[in-house]
């Protein structure tokens, strides 16, 4: 088995665990926000949409910082966390970089114990 048949499945079981907790098989933008409100700790019933663009922000600066490409700089007083760039992101295509993502988001996960 390659190494992109093998995140593939594993990816297809997150889903899979993901559409048993919620009801519904999840995108990436859903999951990308799942893990911003996680890392925010804060649930509320209503985000605006910047808010929610910058749950997404937050997501995957966390995600990336799981390799070292970003560190957590601080929480303001509202409580949002702020990173900074400690490194640029490997060049990639459009296929590479969601398998990228999808790979920080499965390790996440497994750190999360989901």
């Amino acid at each position: 088995m390659n190494v992109k048949d093998d995140l593939q499945n594993r990816w297809w079981k997150l889903e899979e665990k993901l559409m048993e907790r919620f009801g519904k098989k999840p995108d990436m933008e859903a999951i990308l926000f799942l893990i911003g409100i996680h890392e925010f700790g804060e649930i509320r019933k209503k985000f605006t949409k910047e808010q929610k663009q910058d749950l997404m922000h937050v997501a995957v600066c966390n995600l990336f910082s799981q390799s070292g490409y970003y560190e957590l700089e601080g929480v303001d007083r509202d409580g949002w966390p702020h990173f900074k760039q400690l490194k640029p992101l490997p060049v990639m295509n459009m296929i590479e970089q969601e398998n990228f993502l999808k790979d920080h988001i499965l390790l996440y996960f497994e750190k999360v114990d989901l």
